[in-house]
């Protein structure tokens, strides 16, 4: 996959299934029972929504999300009262 485009995928875990979203591509979503599935499902959406966009002559955007982790301190325990 030479010259191939890069997109940041972010996925959720909810308290059932999982969601995955295309920060870059708006509406480009899926939703699945494993994490496998969601990243099978979210790889075929990001290939429709791109051809969706190819058919009605809309310009394709270039992957420019990158993921950042915030380092943040643990929390205080609370007494139990």
């Amino acid at each position: 996959m030479i010259g191939a485009m890069k997109y940041l995928v972010i996925i959720e875990k909810g308290p059932t299934s999982y969601g995955a979203f295309v920060p870059d591509l708006p509406g480009c979503v899926a939703a699945g029972r494993t994490s496998r599935q969601v990243r099978r499902l979210i790889k075929e959406a990001i290939s429709l929504h791109i051809q969706d966009m190819k058919d009605q002559g809309q310009a394709i955007p270039r992957p420019t999300a990158k993921p950042e982790f915030i380092p943040m301190p643990r929390p205080k325990r609370t007494k139990a009262a």
